[in-house]
């Protein structure tokens, strides 16, 4: 016989769960704030302050300037990734419930609760993407020549 789990033991091991990944993330935030891209200019630590006219001109000429990786994966390329992405998801998510559902002892109902919670967002967030791509080829294919 399969025991039950209450839900607050599962809400709190969802918390616990959350706070963790929210430590490593506020570390990883702390540890390379260069490195990050826009995340580290909005950052008020790492933002160059002006004290006059020409610092404000050096401020706006050094901002103009681009850096970083200029081998940017084509659209394509990132779209077919996240459906990949969604797809196995999804899989890893039918997998781990039928698993639980079949008795197997090495998987917790809060795992599988994860898994389908975080397939079920990743298909909502990838329907959105989808439906506003859709708007937008309709909106393109609607403009006056």
């Amino acid at each position: 016989m399969i025991d039950r789990v209450d839900v607050s033991s599962v809400l709190m091991q969802m918390r616990q769960v959350k706070d963790t990944l929210r430590t490593q993330l506020e570390q990883s935030i702390n540890s390379a704030p260069a490195s990050r891209g826009v995340e580290g200019l909005l950052r008020s630590d790492s933002v160059a302050r002006p004290q006059s006219i020409g610092d404000v001109n050096r401020v706006n000429a050094d901002s103009m300037k681009v850096s970083g990786d200029n081998t940017v994966p084509d659209f394509q390329t990132m779209f077919k990734n996240a459906i990949d992405n969604v797809n196995e998801n999804q899989k890893v998510a039918g997998s781990l419930a039928t698993r639980f559902e079949q008795g197997d002892a090495s998987i917790d109902l809060p795992e599988v609760m994860i898994a389908l919670q975080k397939s079920s967002v990743s298909f909502q967030a990838m329907t959105q993407v989808r439906n506003k791509l859709v708007e937008a080829y309709k909106d393109v294919m609607n403009m006056p020549v």
